[in-house]
């Protein structure tokens, strides 16, 4: 949504401000427009195999969603968190193997679909508590082991918003090279007249302006987006390994998942009154 609330506010501070003092019908030089898109897509294609290609693609609609890491999500997880560490600890680890094996099948996790919905999240969590399942760990090896994978998701995960970056980085050079392909075809045109050449001219410097105003007006906003869905998309992997790190460790649940509510952004994190009332309410 701010996407496109900042797009409507480069064209009005770009084209609104032009057309006070100049005629918008000289911005339109169709083939311009064509070939600077052409080199663009073209580089960005020519540059990136086919993985890379499909990742970045398919971050794009993103943009335009919502972000799920809001303060519900992060109490279900907490709320997720509790529940599975209590029942380990009534019952044994051996009572949550199930639910482990199959989250979807499970009447823990089936309660909190927000969770339940990022596989990736919940691919995190039960393999951890698998692995705790499947006998005594040593908790400074496994925080190892849980800051390498969190560090491989993020870098896999920044792939889409790198790729976009670097077509917004070419966006200029790619301006300047159809300005200067408008330049050469003025200069065989000199013996037109005055104004004939200066409309050539103007068409010419039109690839410049579109270039950067794609660049930094459109593309790049774009990275910066998909950079911000990223920060925001670790930080539940990171409360999840705060909290089974914190019962490994032998605290029990209650004081496990007030490990993993201080390390959320005060924007989405929970009072411990809000969470204590969700952790009473969901018994």
């Amino acid at each position: 949504m701010f996407l496109l609330v900042g797009y409507v506010i480069v064209l009005g501070a770009s084209l609104g401000t032009y057309a006070v003092h100049g005629n918008l019908a000289a911005l339109w030089v169709p083939t311009e427009y064509i070939a600077i898109v052409g080199l663009l897509v073209g580089g960005f294609v020519a540059g990136n195999n086919p993985a890379s290609l499909k990742a970045a693609l398919g971050a794009l609609p993103t943009v335009f969603k919502n972000s799920p890491y809001a303060r519900p999500f992060y109490i279900e997880l907490l709320a997720l968190l509790f529940e599975i560490l209590t029942k380990a600890r009534k019952e044994g680890l051996i009572s949550i193997e199930q639910d482990v094996e199959n989250p979807e099948g499970s009447a823990i996790f089936g309660k909190y679909p927000l969770v339940l919905h990022d596989h990736h999240v919940v691919e995190f969590i039960t393999d951890y508590l698998r692995m705790m399942v499947s006998g005594s760990l040593n908790a400074i090896e496994v925080e190892g082991l849980m800051d390498q994978e969190i560090e491989t998701h993020h870098i896999e995960a920044h792939l889409p918003a790198h790729l976009i970056a670097k077509a917004a980085d070419s966006a200029p050079a790619f301006g300047i090279v159809v300005a200067v392909m408008g330049v050469i075809n003025v200069m065989g045109s000199v013996g037109e007249p005055p104004a004939v050449l200066g409309k050539m001219i103007g068409g010419a410097l039109v690839g410049t302006f579109l270039g950067i105003l794609l660049s930094y007006g459109f593309v790049a906003p774009i990275a910066n987006q998909l950079e911000l869905k990223i920060e925001e998309g670790s930080k539940p992997f990171q409360v999840a390994k705060v909290v089974l790190l914190a019962s490994m460790n032998g605290y029990p649940p209650q004081m496990a998942v007030e490990f993993g509510r201080k390390v959320l952004w005060s924007s989405v994190r929970p009072t411990f009154a809000e969470l204590e009332e969700e952790l009473k309410s969901r018994k």
